[in-house]
Order: C-alpha cells, then sequence, then structure tokens
C-alpha cells in the first residue's frame, strides 16, 4: 500500500464528504416529504425542504467539480 500525500488524502475527504452530502440530503429530503404528506403541512414549507435538498446538491456538485478539475491539472 503506497502512502498518500496530504492533497490525495483532502481531496478523498472531500469526495467522501460530498457524497455523504448528497445522500443524506436525499435521505432527509424523502423523509420530509413523507412526513409532510401525513401531517398535511402547508406547501410552502414542503417547498423550504426542497430548496434545502437542492443546494445541498449544488454544494456536492461544485466540490465533485473542483475535485475533478484537481485531479485533471495534477
Amino acid at each position: 500500500m503506497r502512502k498518500q500525500d496530504p492533497e490525495e488524502r483532502r481531496m478523498a475527504w472531500q469526495a467522501r464528504l460530498a457524497a455523504m452530502v448528497m445522500a443524506g440530503a436525499m435521505l432527509a429530503w424523502m423523509g420530509l416529504q413523507w412526513l409532510g404528506g401525513h401531517l398535511n403541512w402547508e406547501a410552502r414549507y414542503v417547498f423550504l425542504f426542497d430548496f434545502a435538498a437542492l443546494a445541498a446538491f449544488f454544494w456536492a456538485l461544485v466540490v465533485t467539480w473542483r475535485i475533478w478539475r484537481h485531479r485533471r491539472n495534477n
């Protein structure tokens, strides 16, 4: 097993973090959609959860794009 340099380890950590954010956002969004349907929440609250999930996915996309660019340039 070869030793990773600190930059590679940081990129791997960011990739894992982006994956956890994507998975967590999807699970939270699905759970809140289900809960909102059962509790008859107003649509404005459900849209708030939609926008929060979109923000999490956008953040993960930006992080993933930055990792891709970094690895492509090195």
